[in-house]
């Protein structure tokens, strides 16, 4: 089958929709109970703030919808699945009323503001159902925090007499969610401004939302490139692989992709600040694995690394928040100055760390002012380090084994492709959700569908209030109400199963190769959900 077939076959399937959209005219959301929301927040944001958690359930009387008119934006990284979320939304809007209208605004944010945007139609939208990327209308990472862009994003919604406005994005793009709601009410606007979960990197959830979309279509992508090394590393028996997967902060995505392929060795951020390790205690560890496996004539093996773990070591945190706050300074120090401004402790770090690393911590910044860790090459870092130690141990004759060491990073690869069939009703449902949450009349939340790990009929659709997920952080030097970033929690069933076995795929070689993502077949191979969500279960 070429690939021209499998995006016209995959065009033609219908997602699994929950049971509750059966009949969308008497669907209504219940209040369930009022969460906590930090005091701080409630000032910010006094007109969004105490709404409940909600739950959709039917009304026994039915309603006569209006047409509305909604427009939908993607905000920031793609996420397999973003496509489906639209079509859900358009669906979803043309049954309530078939006059409805969905628009879309061009290239992310920047659309909003300038009121780029295109009318979303059955032709336009129909070759992109079950289609990966965003490019249906593309994506930005502008971030509307200006006046005057707040004011120029209300006159557009205004003119264009929207209904509702959903984003769709991460942490960030939920925090810029939460303050065009209050923004929208502030100003006696009636655009209702709701947010729907993406993210690859798994960080955006809560009690009320188990994953964002696109996680399980990267995990299972970068799943399968680990699995053909695996593969290759069993064959050749020669090479050590460090992999450093995409995932920002959060080793959610180490994590999923451990329980895929059982590596011999996976580090988590989380449990390295948690247990204040140190780098050399990483490498130690990393190190001693290899000797064990050298003991038993095994010269080879898999080193997972997520992303962010750099920021989760004690001393180069600490390090990286002092370059963050000089480099966001009015007048930022130059990068040849830098070391001199440092204090003594992160000096030591800084001067200890390669020079090609030392650049990468300065050269590249996010939109907040912070570190961008995708730039940092972790896993060489850690390559060259273990490669030091053992060479140390060689020379004094506690190791005598080989080391031959290739590095790779997964990132992109993971972002764009089909999505999973998981994705692709979970997005739908996400677009179902956006539309009726509009359709009720509801503003400042955050879209949520409950009980992922079974059928896609059984799940729950419900809201979260989107100020309820906020907390200040330090941004650009100053305190600032973001939407949380949720790292992995280590008292969770899914760490507990990994903790039970890596003894185990450190010195056994346990590998799985699950291969391509796959469409059609049994629903046992082609419908399977995250590792994750189901040990949580």
């Amino acid at each position: 089958m070429d690939a021209l077939t499998l995006q016209q076959v995959r065009r033609e399937y219908i997602p699994v929709l929950p049971e509750i959209f059966r009949s969308l005219s008497e669907l209504v959301f219940h209040a369930v109970h009022n969460p906590s929301t930090q005091p701080e927040i409630q000032k910010l944001f006094p007109l969004t703030s105490g709404f409940s958690v909600l739950k959709g359930g039917k009304n026994a009387h039915k309603r006569s919808p209006k047409p509305l008119k909604v427009g939908v934006v993607f905000s920031g990284g793609q996420a397999a699945g973003g496509h489906n979320v639209i079509s859900g939304m358009y669906d979803a809007l043309k049954s309530l009323n078939p006059h409805s209208q969905l628009l879309g605004f061009i290239d992310g944010p920047a659309g909003v503001v300038s009121g780029k945007y295109k009318e979303l139609t059955d032709a336009l939208i129909d070759p992109y159902r079950n289609q990966g990327g965003f490019d249906l209308i593309g994506s930005g990472r502008t971030k509307i925090e200006t006046e005057e862009q707040f004011s120029a994003s209300l006159q557009w919604v205004r003119s264009l007499k929207l209904d509702g406005l959903v984003i769709i994005g991460g942490d960030d793009s939920h925090t810029n969610a939460a303050y065009l709601a209050e923004y929208f009410l502030k100003n006696a606007c009636p655009v209702k401004v709701l947010g729907v979960p993406k993210t690859i990197d798994g960080d955006l959830k809560n009690p009320y939302v188990a994953t964002s979309f696109g996680f399980d279509t990267a995990c299972k992508t970068y799943s399968e490139m680990i699995g053909n090394i695996a593969r290759d590393v069993l064959s050749a028996k020669k090479y050590y692989h460090f992999i450093r997967l995409m995932g920002r902060s959060a080793s959610h995505i180490a994590l999923e992709c451990a329980l895929s392929t059982q590596p011999n060795f996976t580090c988590i951020g989380e449990e390295i600040a948690a247990k204040k390790k140190t780098w050399d205690q990483t490498v130690l560890a990393i190190a001693d694995m290899i000797c064990r496996r050298a003991e038993l004539g095994k010269h080879y093996g898999i080193i997972l690394v997520p992303e962010g773990l750099i920021e989760f070591i004690p001393e180069i945190s600490s390090l990286i928040k002092e370059l963050n706050g000089l480099l966001a300074a009015s007048f930022p120090i130059p990068p040849q100055d830098i070391q001199a401004k440092l204090t003594p402790p992160s000096r030591a770090c800084y001067s200890s760390l390669p020079e090609d690393i030392q650049k990468q911590l300065l050269l590249h910044r996010d939109p907040h002012g912070n570190v961008q860790v995708s730039f940092i090459e972790t896993e060489k870092l850690l390559m060259q380090l273990v490669e030091k130690e053992l060479f140390s141990r060689q020379s004094k004759g506690s190791y005598n084994g080989k080391f031959n060491a290739v590095h790779h990073f997964f990132g992109y690869e993971g972002r764009a492709g089909f999505p999973s069939n998981f994705d692709s009703n979970y997005c739908y449902a996400l677009g179902y959700t956006a539309a009726l949450l509009v359709d009720n009349g509801l503003t400042g939340y955050m879209c949520s569908i409950q009980n992922l790990s079974l059928h896609p009929s059984e799940w729950q659709v419900g809201a979260v209030p989107l100020t309820s997920l906020m907390n200040m952080e330090m941004r650009k030097g100053k305190e600032r109400p973001v939407v949380q970033k949720a790292l992995l929690d280590l008292n969770s069933k899914a760490f507990a199963h990994f903790s039970r076995h890596r003894e185990e795929w450190a010195i056994d070689d346990t590998y799985l190769y699950p291969g391509p993502i796959q469409f059609f077949g049994p629903s046992a191979l082609c419908d399977t959900v995250p590792h994750t969500l189901v040990l949580e279960k």
